[in-house]
């Protein structure tokens, strides 16, 4: 019997993502979520070009990008207003291929739930991996509170905290904290335009980006020992932090209820797993690689991991030469991202005065010697491609699919 049953632990964006692509190749799909709800924990998220271009792959990326909101000029300021670096998003379009699209978390959640069909989700059931199974040999096993499920292909997308990953790699040290905890909020429309900007203080930062349907997707970091927690509310801790800041951070904060703002601290898998496979079972998104926030880049990483991972394991496939497959183009590409994002913490952390006006100095010198150079960074990033099939593998009935 050819491999055909996958079952998805998790439905977060790489989960959901991972199993809207694994069935349009053929997979009957299974997608196990412990809790009530696909509600998605967080507010706004960034996707790039690159996962634009995944998205197109299962079908989303022209949706998802009809939800861009024209930014403009924006870039880089200091908490008094000063403008480090200026970025413009018709640039960026042009060097990348496209837009960088901002859309609350539950809206894309909704538009990867619904390549699904009906029947393929289940929540408010939890999930063990028994067995990780062989991918030459016996099938992978589930627990679950309604039965054991066995399975061709398990894909572990069980967030930072991974169960699976654990299974997998039980002597691999796991997740780490960054050093930084942060904030997120969806606020409503200030009724003036901005411009679209991230704000680098003393250890601090501050993001603030207007969405299509008129609200404003804004975060916040700072650099704090993990645990921390406001003695009132996290409103009342980013107008201490950040009330003083340039407009319109003090609108933006004052605009949001004080149980709007989440606030989690920021942990990453500093160390790089060996592999993002075991028998038959396999890992995307943060399980695999979480990394820290300053590049914008976790969803989109794990939305890249979810159309390589069904373009390497077809259903009646080599599934063992698959995964390795998989694993061998992920983990360089995934494990480098981890480290920018790292470097650029660091950056951001930077609190002595000296250092941060020499860092500040630096971004604005760059900047001034062209916009070009400050999209540079992203080179590599950005501008990924999906793996394209071959003619033989591309075809279905004689029709050309698409890639």
């Amino acid at each position: 019997m050819g491999t055909s049953r996958a079952v998805v632990v998790g439905s977060g964006i790489g989960g959901l993502a991972a199993a809207a692509a694994l069935h349009q190749s053929g997979w009957h799909v299974t997608v196990l979520e412990r809790a009530a709800s696909l509600e998605p924990v967080g507010a706004g998220i960034s996707l790039a070009p690159n996962s634009q271009r995944a998205l197109d792959v299962i079908g989303l990326g022209d949706e998802v990008r009809s939800l861009a909101a024209w930014q403009g000029d924006g870039g880089m300021r200091t908490p008094s207003g000063r403008w480090l670096a200026r970025t413009d998003s018709a640039a960026a379009a042009e060097r990348f291929g496209g837009p960088l699209v901002l859309l609350h978390r539950s809206a894309l959640i909704g538009l990867l739930r619904a390549r699904l069909p009906e029947s393929a989700v289940h929540t408010a059931t939890a999930a063990e991996l028994v067995s990780p199974g062989r991918a030459d040999g016996r099938r992978a096993v589930v627990r679950t509170t309604r039965g054991d499920l066995e399975a061709d292909l398990v894909i572990g997308a069980d967030g930072i905290g991974s169960a699976v990953r654990d299974t997998l790699f039980p002597g691999h040290p796991g997740p780490s904290y960054s050093g930084f905890t942060t904030w997120r909020v969806i606020a409503p429309g200030l009724g003036r335009p901005f411009d679209s900007h991230e704000t680098w203080g003393r250890g601090a930062l501050w993001g603030s980006h207007p969405m299509k349907d008129g609200r404003i997707y804004a975060y916040a970091a700072a650099a704090v020992p993990a645990g921390g927690r406001a003695a009132d509310d996290e409103k009342a801790e980013l107008l201490r932090r950040y009330g003083d800041w340039h407009d319109p951070i003090p609108g933006i904060i004052a605009s949001v209820g004080a149980g709007q703002v989440l606030r989690h601290d920021v942990h990453h898998l500093a160390d790089p797993l060996p592999a993002f496979h075991r028998g038959r079972t396999v890992l995307v998104g943060d399980s695999a690689h979480a990394m820290a926030p300053f590049l914008g880049q976790g969803g989109n990483q794990a939305i890249e991991d979810a159309v390589v991972l069904a373009h390497h394991v077809g259903p009646d496939g080599d599934l063992a030469a698959g995964l390795a497959a998989y694993s061998a183009a992920r983990v360089p590409r995934t494990t480098a991202m981890v480290r920018k994002a790292a470097r650029v913490s660091r950056l951001t952390g930077l609190s002595g005065r000296p250092a941060v006006a020499l860092r500040d100095g630096l971004m604005s010198a760059v900047s001034r010697l062209g916009p070009g150079l400050v999209l540079r960074a992203f080179d590599g990033i950005a501008d990924w491609r999906p793996p394209q099939r071959t003619y033989a593998a591309g075809t279905r009935d004689g029709r050309t699919t698409r890639p």
